[in-house]
């Protein structure tokens, strides 16, 4: 019986955004997490200028520490979108002493966080190419990256969210003091301020007064062209919940509860506390919650993914109000730092478990897009080659308007 033959997968990371370090570290937990003898991984570095790399010194995280990109065995790299290639080209611009490489693709496992990488933008190079890729599909991706997007889509659905406030930063810069008139008819402090398409805690502030509202709003408006201040939930517990599949075969892991969330989890909190990411916060695994409330959160957290159409693997951020008990989705990560490793872990799955369920999760969700028929042929062509584009909108031989006369 002949050995069965090895996956390729490529795992990206990095990005051309402010979670430039939060993707390279996710990134090297989720290649760990592969078993070699079952998979070839493929490291692709995207620097903080776009620029696409790959080679054996990309696995190594401790190189990361220097000019990553001079050391010897990194090449450049492009993800090719035509489904020609389904893959990876090696040195694309090649010249007379060397030679393009091109590296066939099983699947990509895409770790990059927020902008450029968790937005859709990304998703859509990999439909384009026809590879199957871990995680939300462009749209489910677009919706869950833009905060003010996800509140609109899952309020008409049903699913309680916080109230909040949006504007541009244009409007802000042209009309501050209208802006903050506006805020303050609408909410009232606490408050936080939020970049409305960025995670990881960058950004973020709350603010109990109008100087530090201000102070938000610019921090914010550094950051993005268009901004969100949500009502702030007095006393707040905050409990987070992952998710792991696709249709109607998603399920909820176990809840956690953060210790630290007095005030606000920042990115020092989150990623800055200890060696394994999100892993060493101070946290309760299981949240202690009652079995009504933990079910409830649970079937929330599955109704909203499914209510982005989300598939893969995500974490779902909900705050609970201590004197009403009620409970508000906050936010949707659909590519979480850590991979929410730690939270499955509870469900008695290790991380080899959860990218080979997510790499899975991917091919099968490939060969359902593969059953749709994008060859639909007619004789537009002909006909218009044969008739001319004089008829065609805006061509000189276009058609003209007859005003009728009167009378």
């Amino acid at each position: 019986m002949s050995a069965r033959r090895k996956t390729t997968v490529a795992v990206i990371f990095g990005g051309r955004s402010v979670e430039h370090d939060v993707s390279i570290v996710t990134g090297h937990q989720v290649m760990r997490a592969f078993d070699p003898e079952r998979t070839d991984v493929v490291p692709v570095y995207i620097d903080r200028q776009g620029r696409w790399y790959t080679g054996e010194p990309l696995r190594e995280l401790k190189n990361f520490q220097n000019e990553i990109i001079s050391l010897k065995g990194v090449h450049s790299a492009i993800l090719s979108p035509s489904t020609e290639h389904h893959g990876l080209i090696v040195n694309p611009t090649a010249g007379r002493f060397e030679k393009s490489e091109i590296i066939r693709l099983d699947a990509v496992f895409p770790t990059v966080h927020g902008t450029h990488g968790e937005d859709g933008t990304l998703q859509g190079l990999f439909e384009l190419a026809d590879i199957a890729y871990v995680g939300c599909r462009v749209l489910a991706s677009a919706l869950a990256n833009d905060k003010v997007m996800t509140k609109i889509t899952l309020s008409q659905q049903g699913v309680p969210i916080v109230d909040a406030v949006s504007f541009t930063r244009a409007e802000w810069l042209d009309a501050p003091d209208k802006v903050i008139s506006h805020i303050l008819h609408q909410l009232k402090y606490p408050m936080f301020v939020k970049p409305a398409t960025l995670g990881s805690s960058i950004g973020i502030s709350k603010v109990s007064d109008e100087v530090l509202l201000r102070t938000g709003i610019e921090m914010a408006a550094n950051l993005d062209r268009r901004i969100l201040v949500e009502q702030g939930v007095e006393k707040a517990i905050e409990i987070n919940c992952s998710v792991m599949g696709h249709d109607d075969q998603i399920r909820a892991s176990v809840l956690e509860q953060p210790v630290s969330w007095d005030q606000f989890l920042t990115y020092e909190d989150k990623y800055m506390r200890g060696s394994e990411g999100m892993k060493s916060a101070e946290r309760l695994i299981p949240a202690p919650l009652s079995p009504e409330m933990t079910e409830e959160i649970r079937n929330l957290a599955v109704r909203a993914f499914r209510g982005i159409e989300g598939s893969g693997i995500a974490r779902l951020d909900f705050l609970i109000q201590p004197d009403t008990s009620k409970i508000y989705l906050n936010e949707i990560n659909t590519m979480p730092g850590s991979l929410a490793f730690y939270l499955w872990q509870e469900e008695g799955m290790s991380p080899r478990d959860v990218v080979y369920a997510l790499v899975d999760a991917a091919r099968d969700a490939q060969a359902e897009k593969r059953r749709n028929s994008y060859d639909y042929r007619t004789s537009l062509v002909e006909l218009t080659a044969a008739r001319g584009l004089k008829g065609a909108k805006g061509s000189k031989g276009g058609a003209k308007t007859i005003t009728k006369p009167s009378g």
